[in-house]
């Protein structure tokens, strides 16, 4: 049992899915396990439930809504900071850092919790923005969100960025796993177009920065090289992205791929999907802070390519640097694909970016923080 048990509070807008959604979860888990106390504050979200089992405890506000009316709740949230004892408060987005910055700051500095934030994702630089880089300590997913925040918010006092990269939990993603025969005849009764095809996937919600339009030319050029490949989509598309995911179609049809490349919508089995592929793509026209599908197709041992830019260039020039893609070349883009797909070196088997350092070292800061005296 550690030696002063902890109340810490993460702050996102829901729980519904993503890398920050189940980085929170995993966070929550380790920190009950340690014997500390895990509060999450969002709007909620099929997340909960697991959550909720791990021994955490959920409280369900709204604060990730984009509104004047969210600032109501800062008095509200420094009164739940006082009354629960939080020691840590950790925002992991903008909208929750802004409520927990404000209602923090109006607290007692000798008394009141110390205040984390994790900057998740290269965001447009505004003062908006900025907030997450306003913490008394400052996780940086990878290297190259460090940067950003160095380069694009330079009152940052570089030793109050801790890099804790994202990890993969390598029990879940074993090194050669694949689904079983249930499940793949299930998914090719599904797609019977992949049946005997190699899978090409680009894991990724539909919209623009995503880098679909790229993925549907690069399926046809590999189409005109002779592979037998099947492009396969797996993201949903949100209300507002409904028409682009309407062109993303028609121009599916429009290069004539209708039986090569299928859309697949939001998944729950996207590992097992990962694990049948013959190579994953990361196609972001723009960096990502990190990539952590990325990495999980790596540790599954299934040959993964991007673009050499971002968090997604620098998982692959440390494990798998065959993978990495020029941007803006679709030719010499498709070339290294197709040897990928002809003749793959292998994927090394190793813990790379192993989740439990992730959740070591964030455990470790909070620890650490807690007992640092206030300056």
């Amino acid at each position: 049992m550690p030696e002063k048990k902890l109340t810490v509070l993460q702050l996102l807008p829901a729980l519904e899915s993503g890398g920050v959604e189940r980085g929170t979860l995993e966070i929550a888990q380790a920190l009950v396990e340690r014997g500390h106390r895990a509060l999450v504050m969002s709007a909620g979200g099929r997340l909960v439930a697991p959550l909720v089992e791990s021994g955490a405890e959920h409280f369900t506000w709204p604060v990730g809504v984009k509104s004047l009316k969210t600032l109501l709740l800062v008095r509200k949230l420094r009164r739940f900071l006082i009354k629960q004892q939080v020691d840590i408060v950790h925002a992991r987005s903008r909208v929750p850092a802004w409520i927990a910055y404000l209602a923090w700051r109006g607290m007692n500095p000798a008394a009141r919790p110390r205040f984390v934030t994790t900057v998740h994702g290269l965001y447009g630089v505004n003062r908006y923005s900025g907030i997450m880089a306003r913490g008394e300590a400052v996780i940086a997913v990878s290297d190259t969100v460090r940067d950003y925040i160095l380069t694009n918010y330079p009152d940052t006092l570089p030793w109050r960025i801790d890099v804790i990269h994202r990890g993969v939990d390598g029990r879940h993603y074993p090194h050669g796993w694949k689904p079983d025969e249930a499940w793949q005849a299930g998914f090719y009764a599904q797609f019977p177009a992949a049946r005997d095809k190699q899978i090409v996937t680009l894991p990724g919600r539909i919209t623009r920065l995503k880098g679909h339009e790229d993925f549907i030319e690069l399926v046809g050029r590999l189409k005109r090289r002779g592979l037998p490949v099947h492009g396969l989509i797996v993201g949903g598309a949100s209300p507002s992205k409904r028409r682009y995911l309407q062109k993303l179609r028609y121009r599916v049809r429009a290069m004539g791929l209708e039986s090569d490349l299928s859309f697949a919508g939001q998944r729950d089995d996207l590992k097992n999907i990962l694990a049948i592929s013959s190579v994953v793509l990361s196609l972001s026209t723009q960096p990502e802070s990190f990539g952590r599908t990325t990495l999980e197709a790596l540790r599954l041992g299934v040959p993964t390519a991007g673009y050499e830019h971002g968090g997604v260039g620098e998982i692959l020039r440390k494990i798998y640097p065959p993978g990495l893609l020029p941007l803006g070349d679709l030719g010499e883009a498709s070339r290294r694909i197709g040897h990928l797909l002809e003749a793959p070196p292998p994927v090394p088997a190793g813990d790379f970016f192993p989740l439990s350092a992730m959740l070591d070292q964030t455990i470790a800061l909070y620890e650490r923080m807690a007992r640092t005296p206030r300056s």
